[in-house]
């Protein structure tokens, strides 16, 4: 899959077959509709494309700090990457572009820059200046620009929304089954790995602390978690905790891994961390020694469930 940030970097000339949107998470739903996009391509004899859109609208338009992503970009174009794409069009969203009406969108990017041959996008899709223009207006250019339109329906647009909403519940509620679930792969946080106070290892428990870069990217509720992660080309598990520490009276947010059988040096080293399942909330112990008993309880309970796990 070619992977483009910059449209001014598209130059192909074959035609195309695209579908457009944001596809935070790459949920099954979305994947449904890639699938379909990629075997319209291999049928029709035209590359898949998708063409999607960062930084968020919301983040522009509405300056909306506070809206959180599923997937990172890179994230989201790993995924993308495995679903045999041709093509990932990554095109920056600016105040300038939102201003774009709705031909201008269709000739410039669609027809003159991606040579589309047709378009496969949901009943209720609007775009161009203000959001004006919709599927009945995109058919009709359509028409005029020599590609056709292929309408997804109401039913598997609902079941892409309902599933992005159950994703964001489920891990707002530390429900990481449930999101795995609608997800279709395991959610992931992708941090670098940075030096933290060492309490862990006063506890027999050394820690490999998460940084994670994107302000946006949204992060499960706080509690342990088990995990695992591809470590120096090794499958490694774990244990993680996100929280504020509260019984060494911690005040600031940290996501902290404890990996079992693993002690190599992987300090300033970005690294993914798959969630697996969830074992309880964080909680305030009464003492350092109760913290540690609870910490044995929490690896035992990882190490019975990964011996569930089949390989």
């Amino acid at each position: 899959m070619g992977i483009l940030q910059n449209i001014k970097t598209y130059h192909s000339k074959e035609p195309t077959v695209v579908t457009i949107g944001t596809f935070d998470g790459v949920h099954v739903g979305h994947q449904k509709i890639i699938k379909r996009l990629v075997g319209t391509g291999i049928k029709s004899d035209l590359k898949s494309v998708i063409l999607t859109f960062f930084p968020h609208p919301r983040m522009v338009l509405q300056k909306d700090t506070s809206i959180k992503l599923i997937n990172t970009i890179d994230e989201r174009s790993d995924i993308l990457n495995s679903l045999g794409l041709d093509f990932l069009l990554v095109k920056k969203f600016t105040k300038a572009f939102s201003r774009l009406s709705a031909e201008d969108f269709v000739k410039k990017i669609l027809v003159d820059k991606l040579n589309a041959k047709k378009v496969i996008i949901g009943y209720d899709h609007r775009f161009g200046r203000n959001r004006n223009a919709d599927i009945e207006d995109l058919k009709l250019f359509g028409e005029t620009y020599g590609f056709e339109v292929e309408e997804i329906s109401a039913k598997d647009i609902d079941d892409v929304a309902v599933s992005s909403t159950k994703i964001r519940t489920a891990l707002n509620d530390g429900d990481i089954v449930k999101a795995n679930i609608f997800l279709g792969y395991h959610f992931v946080l992708n941090g670098v790995v940075t030096k933290g106070k060492g309490l862990g290892k006063q506890l027999g428990f050394p820690t490999a602390n998460i940084k994670i870069e994107e302000d946006y990217k949204l992060i499960p509720k706080y509690g342990s978690y088990i995990v695992s992660s591809i470590l120096h080309e090794q499958l490694v598990y774990g244990m993680m905790n996100i929280g504020v520490n509260p019984t060494v009276n911690g005040e600031k947010e940290s996501i902290e891994v404890h990996f079992f059988d693993f002690d190599k040096d992987i300090y300033n080293k970005k690294i993914q961390i798959n969630l697996l399942d969830r074992i309880r909330d964080e909680q305030k112990f009464e003492s350092v020694d109760a913290l540690k008993n609870q910490l044995n309880m929490d690896k035992k309970t990882s190490l019975d469930f990964i011996k569930t796990l089949k390989f």
